[in-house]
């Protein structure tokens, strides 16, 4: 007996994914902007009227935009932009990074010889990115949400790797609960990209570790940029 085959079903959930990462993404620069205060109301029917979809693709956005805790649900009232992070749990974040990141950078140095090549990569595409930020700045042009959503990307991309570099499952998604609560981070600073320059220096001696083979030195390297990201955070704080 031949099998059956329903090649519409696999299609159909492949698009639904699709538009349902299209949307999250959408929201996701919606309340990056300052244009949003704390506690505005979301209307799901409205962002789906604004952005042609239908309520479904948003709903679920907002569902994963709540774990980040980018958004707030209030049981029959609905979802609200979350307030910005409190200084102790900024704080709280940073701590929890350098005890992930440093230890997974320490295990991923385990596998530098296929690490490292992908790392270069990487750092060319920030030095690259961190390039056109630069230019921008310099001619007084204000930053685009899309040069700042790529640059976030390409910037967290690096870590991503070194998570994925300890070929550890745990871990890696572990990296995904980090990189969320990274977003509310730059949410609650509002710094744009101004450390573009700094961060890519940083990751340059995370990579300059990794070559040399240590796990101690790369440890080391990854949580010296973080501390580095915190003092910058709390600059940022302080001055806004």
């Amino acid at each position: 007996m031949s099998e059956t085959v329903y090649p519409l079903a696999g299609a159909a959930a492949l698009e639904r994914r699709g538009l349902r990462d299209r949307v999250y993404d959408l929201v996701l620069d919606m309340l990056m902007t300052a244009d949003l205060a704390p506690g505005t109301r979301l209307s799901i029917d409205a962002i789906a009227r604004d952005l042609k979809v239908s309520p479904t693709p948003v709903r679920e956005a907002l569902v994963q935009l709540e774990r980040t805790g980018l958004v707030t649900r209030e049981a029959l009232k609905g979802y609200r932009v979350a307030p910005p992070l409190a200084e102790e749990h900024l704080e709280a974040l940073f701590d929890a990074r350098l005890v992930l990141e440093g230890g997974a950078t320490e295990l991923a140095a385990r596998h530098a010889e296929t690490l490292v090549p992908r790392l270069e990569q990487a750092l060319a595409e920030h030095i690259e990115i961190s390039r056109v930020v630069d230019e921008a700045v310099a001619h007084g042009e204000k930053l685009t949400l899309a040069l700042m959503r790529d640059y976030y990307a390409v910037d967290w991309n690096f870590h991503h790797l070194i998570f994925e570099g300890t070929q550890n499952p745990f871990l890696i998604d572990m990296s995904e609960a980090i990189s969320t609560r990274v977003h509310r981070m730059r949410q609650t600073v509002k710094s744009g990209v101004s450390d573009a320059d700094e961060a890519v220096v940083e990751h340059g001696a995370i990579l300059e570790a990794f070559r040399s083979g240590t796990g101690a030195a790369a440890g080391a390297a990854m949580r010296d940029h973080i501390q580095r990201v915190r003092e910058r955070a709390r600059r940022d704080v302080a001055s806004s």
